[in-house]
């Protein structure tokens, strides 16, 4: 089976390049926007040798996992498009509930659970199935903000600091191509309520419903420091709030969380 956009994203006008293999997505993505284009267009591949992840970790997708970026110019602030993350949360939650509809009726209880992480991952039982991660560029026409999604299909890298869980262990037997293309329309959507950040009230408050660890505690890597506390919410700028133990809330723009009783483990 090829990558295919789905038919909401094609009736959209989004435009796809698929590899069969690339060292990243989102260096491909940022490449063609410096060269000229605009987008929206998907670039996609089932085997990855390069990517990088949050802090420069390697973001390497052994062939079958599905790695996807989407561009897009648009004018937006910065710290605009950072909220994109977010919405490409909950399209990425909506396109595995539904390729995962056929393990939840075989596997019942048993069925994979999807959560959110902040600021960009998604988890399955704790574990973590995708990471997701923004680069913006100005360019010509504005700013060119590439989105690239990661999944664990078939495999998951061992050694992160959250444990990671591939689809295949979970039960869910679908190729990274099946993924894609429930992804392509979720993105239409959400992208759509997102809005260039207008919807971005909205989109917090999906994102909450699906939050993972909210309302539990927490603990914060900034790279310099670590904040301890109870993960409150997130604000209309999308940054975490923290209470503290004395009852301060305090935001954070940026860091690795970690969650009860790994907090504590995270934070030694």
């Amino acid at each position: 089976m090829a990558f295919a956009l789905g038919p909401r994203a094609s009736a959209a006008g989004y435009r796809l390049a698929a590899f069969e293999r690339t060292g990243s997505t989102n260096t491909e993505a940022i490449e063609h926007a410096r060269a000229g284009e605009r987008g929206p267009m998907w670039f996609v591949t089932s085997e990855q040798t390069a990517g990088r992840g949050r802090r420069q970790r390697a973001w390497i997708a052994p062939r079958g996992n599905l790695a996807a970026s989407i561009l897009e110019v648009m004018d937006v602030a910065p710290a605009v498009a950072a909220t994109l993350g977010f919405a490409a949360g909950l399209a990425e939650e909506a396109a595995l509930e539904k390729v995962s509809l056929e393990a939840a009726l075989r596997l019942g209880e048993g069925r994979p659970r999807y959560a959110l992480k902040w600021p960009n991952d998604v988890l399955a039982g704790g574990k973590k199935l995708v990471g997701i991660g923004l680069e913006a560029e100005a360019v010509g026409g504005g700013l060119a903000v590439v989105v690239g999604i990661g999944t664990n299909v078939v495999a998951a890298p061992e050694g992160t600091p959250t444990p990671a869980v591939s689809l295949a262990a979970l039960g869910v037997q679908i190729s990274a191509e099946e993924l894609f293309m429930a992804l392509s329309d979720a993105w239409v959507e959400f992208r759509g309520i997102w809005d260039n950040g207008r919807g971005f009230a909205e989109i917090r408050r999906l994102w909450l419903e699906r939050a993972a660890g909210l309302g539990e505690k927490v603990a914060i890597h900034t790279g310099t420091m670590t904040l301890e506390g109870v993960f409150d919410t997130i604000d209309d700028t999308g940054c975490l709030i923290v209470r503290t133990a004395e009852g301060r809330l305090v935001p954070v723009a940026a860091g690795e969380v970690f969650f009860g009783p790994v907090a504590s483990v995270g934070a030694a």
